[in-house]
């Protein structure tokens, strides 16, 4: 406790702590490039002694100009505090009401060791996705908390923390932006200038928005992905000996190996660094390790040398796979580069005719695919980190060549018969930028050779309002979260008796998960659970927790990831499926944010980035709390009912046919919602004779 407060009593200046540097028992963010001018570097270092009194400047201004110039941006890592970084129970955060402390909880929890991907540069995933700018910053955050009253709002921009405004106690206690860039100077190179000038961030979605979850929050999503793409690909939900390739063991993508082996099929996920694969296997996410990929094909597929029976060709080998003879479920990650590791597929199969992978993907960081979010087959981890911050031009290059390698191997699979997807990580987009064959004949904008998750099958789970509900149980008690799991799924089993046949699926499958969830340790830093519901679900179940807690428990945050149903505009990924022309529009996503903030959430986010990187999406995300009480009822009602009709009616009036079921009955149920619905062109004939007139 007396810790806590000491970190909350903002920039500890008389003393300074001891200037420690870097940790060298923690991973670290790569170098960045901004190519500031001598001029620029002179703002970057006057921007950052704002923080500080003029006494401090002569000491600070040369060790910040050396973080700039060796790492490209100014950390402070001086004051990186030597606090345990976790989520601690709300009741121990010295603040003046507990919405302040739930905010509290959910940053530390963003920065816990066990969670953040780098924690002394304030990156929880994704390579670069910062929960704030530096560490002054997070001091002062969590100083304005701690001194917040029912009549303040804490102002986030970018990073800073513009400081606390009088409010109303129906306001959020924090309204948080994240790289509001003018469009037309939205792009890589201007965010990195930005960013190492301290004047914007990329807070991807759950950084700076402060509601990671660990990567918890994707397993369910991949899950449900994995599922319903062999339901689509493979015409069958039972996946058990099927074979998911893929990619990436990091924050989000660290997820693939636990739902690969929930779903029930073999996952083999590569890893070009040791450090959050080996993390993932001490976590029990990973079954198994190799750095032999030679043993990782043996161990998808053993040569058992039973002669075929075919006349015309006695000497063949019939080559079964190991797994899925057996038909258990494994986990294996592999440590070395995923092109190299299509490309021994694809030798596999031109030499045995065997084909090893069923389903294939790829969740590198390819938002971020020059700064360490993706690393090309030709050079080793080391070699590629020096590359990228001594000579980026040649990087890209280099990037640009090995996309192109792994796009002809997945090609050539494809047509073999295995099914590929894009994850949503602007994997597709940067290799058609790299020049890979990915072009679809006759396609939109939004259109590749292979299709988007989400147009396939994640969009009309969206269409039908189904998204990522979470919630965080502030007491930090493993049986707070059993009890939750059991309020949940004991919701979803009632609505799911009096729901249509495709909804009911969806309940389903996410009953199975949430009545399994807690035998798969699944729980990194927070006690957090995490599952898919439409607005109806979301709603009871927030109610029932809510009374739950009027029954003595601890509150719990709500909460969900920005890529749901109506939080986030993204052309390539979540409204990829849209197809009215309005999938460059941001619309949803800045009156989501907007909605959200006065129907009741305790803070509201609005980012510019997030998945698919700076400039290609908007996206916006809340947090409530649930302290028990009616008005926190009303405030949950209110907000989640408008959280997922906002983006069902968008994806309505775009000519989507589950949405309009789903809108329609949402409004038979809400008499007070009124939703302007489409008229369909029936004749297309009416088109043609028009524009031939």
């Amino acid at each position: 406790m007396s810790n806590l407060k000491e970190l909350c009593s903002g920039l500890p200046l008389d003393p300074m702590p001891s200037n420690r540097g870097r940790d060298p028992s923690v991973p670290h963010a790569p170098v960045r490039t901004p190519n500031l001018t001598p001029e620029e570097e002179r703002l970057a270092l006057r921007n950052v002694l704002r923080y500080f009194p003029p006494s401090h400047h002569n000491i600070l201004a040369a060790e910040f100009a050396q973080e700039l110039r060796q790492y490209g941006h100014i950390y402070m890592y001086r004051f990186c505090p030597l606090i345990h970084m976790r989520a601690y129970p709300i009741d121990q955060y010295p603040c003046r009401t507990r919405q302040a402390a739930s905010i509290m909880l959910m940053i530390m929890n963003n920065l816990d060791h066990a969670v953040a991907q780098f924690p002394q540069e304030l990156v929880t995933y994704g390579g670069n996705g910062q929960v704030f700018s530096n560490w002054a910053q997070f001091r002062l955050v969590m100083y304005y908390l701690s001194e917040m009253t029912e009549e303040q709002t804490l102002v986030m921009y970018s990073g800073h923390p513009a400081g606390l405004f009088p409010s109303l106690p129906s306001s959020p206690r924090a309204i948080i932006t994240n790289g509001m860039v003018i469009p037309n100077y939205s792009s890589r190179e201007q965010y990195e200038k930005m960013f190492a000038l301290g004047v914007s961030m990329y807070g991807q979605m759950t950084a700076g928005s402060y509601c990671y979850i660990g990567p918890q929050g994707i397993v369910h999503g991949t899950m449900l992905t994995v599922l319903n793409a062999g339901r689509r690909y493979l015409g069958s939900d039972d996946l058990r000996g099927r074979v998911l390739v893929t990619s990436g063991l990091g924050g989000m993508s660290g997820a693939q190996a636990k739902a690969a082996v929930i779903a029930g099929c073999v996952g083999v996920i590569a890893e070009v660094d040791e450090v959050p694969l080996r993390k993932r296997h001490e976590q029990g996410w990973l079954m198994e390790v190799t750095s032999d990929i030679e043993h990782c094909i043996q161990r998808i597929s053993t040569c058992v040398f039973t002669l075929c029976d075919l006349s015309d060709r006695p000497s063949d080998f019939v080559f079964y796979r190991e797994a899925k003879r057996s038909k258990t479920p494994l986990s294996l990650g592999y440590h070395g580069n995923i092109v190299d590791l299509w490309e021994r597929l694809l030798t596999e199969y031109e030499r045995t005719g065997e084909l090893l992978v069923d389903l294939g993907s790829d969740q590198t960081s390819l938002h971020n695919p020059f700064s360490g979010g993706y690393y090309p087959a030709q050079l080793s981890l080391h070699q590629a980190n020096q590359l990228m911050a001594t000579d980026p031009a040649r990087f890209k290059t280099m990037v640009h060549e090995s996309l192109c390698r792994q796009v002809a191997a997945i090609n050539k699979l494809s047509e073999a018969g295995m099914f590929f997807w894009d994850y949503g990580n602007a994997f597709l987009l940067e290799a058609q930028r790299a020049g890979a064959e990915v072009e679809k004949e006759g396609g939109g904008a939004t259109e590749f050779r292979y299709p988007s998750y989400v147009q396939h099958i994640m969009g009309d789970i969206f269409s039908l309002g189904f998204g990522p509900f979470r919630w965080v149980c502030t007491s930090g008690d493993p049986r707070d979260l059993t009890l939750t799991d059991d309020i949940a799924a004991t919701v979803l089993e009632e609505i799911s008796a009096n729901v249509t046949e495709r909804v009911r699926q969806q309940y389903n499958d996410n009953i199975r998960w949430i009545r399994e969830a807690g035998k798969h340790s699944l729980v990194v830093g927070s006690q957090a659970r995490i599952l898919y519901s439409d607005q109806k679900g979301r709603v009871c179940i927030a109610l029932a927790i809510n009374q739950a807690i009027a029954d003595r428990r601890a509150p719990v945050v709500i909460s969900r990831d920005h890529h749901d149903v109506s939080g986030t505009d993204s052309p390539f990924r979540e409204t990829s499926n849209v197809y009215d022309g309005s999938a460059f529009c941001a619309d949803m996503a800045v009156q989501n944010f907007v909605g959200d903030a006065f129907r009741g959430a305790t803070w509201v986010s609005l980012h510019n980035g997030g998945g698919v990187g700076w400039g290609e999406v908007m996206n916006g995300g809340f947090g409530l709390l649930l302290d028990g009480t009616e008005e926190a009822a009303k405030r949950a009602s209110l907000m989640l009912n408008w959280d997922v009709s906002n983006g069902v009616a968008r994806r309505c009036w775009s000519g989507n046919s589950n949405a309009y079921e789903t809108i329609q009955r949402t409004m038979e149920e809400q008499r007070q919602l009124r939703v302007t619905m489409p008229y369909p062109v029936q004749d297309e004939d009416v088109l043609d004779r028009a524009l031939q007139g």
